[in-house]
């Protein structure tokens, strides 16, 4: 094999393996870095997420139970349910170990960092 082609076929290999970075699925963080300078960055420092079309459902429905930490630093869960803190609604106020009736809508046109639960917005909170 003469060096042209030896060296054609290293270029192609790096092409693909260079496609292939960050898509092994032991890996969680995609294969990425992070350098010691940078800072981290929670869901708690992230703006309440905006729907990305139309509103599903409309219908109001209540919750009551008690706020536990979701896997992900900042989620908030009542059983099954996200809480989203929708507008007027403080996020203080869905404090983890608080005993809750939160009215609101099922969202499932809304996205979130959090890795489990129904996204549910929080239009009001009932009883604390």
């Amino acid at each position: 094999m003469g060096i042209r082609r030896a060296l054609a076929v290293l270029v192609v290999a790096a092409a693909l393996l260079g496609g292939c970075a960050g898509t092994d699925s032991d890996d969680p963080g995609g294969g990425g870095t992070v350098s010691p300078s940078a800072s981290p960055s929670f869901p708690e420092d992230l703006p309440t997420p905006t729907p990305s079309g139309k509103r599903s459902g409309g219908t109001t429905i209540e919750i009551s139970g008690t706020v536990v930490q979701g896997v992900e630093m900042g989620c908030r869960l009542i059983d099954q349910y996200l809480l989203m803190p929708g507008p007027g609604i403080n996020r203080d106020d869905l404090r983890i170990g608080a005993t809750l009736t939160v009215r609101g809508q099922v969202r499932k046109d809304m996205m979130s960092t959090c890795q489990q639960g129904t996204p549910f917005e929080v239009t009001e909170i009932v009883s604390r």
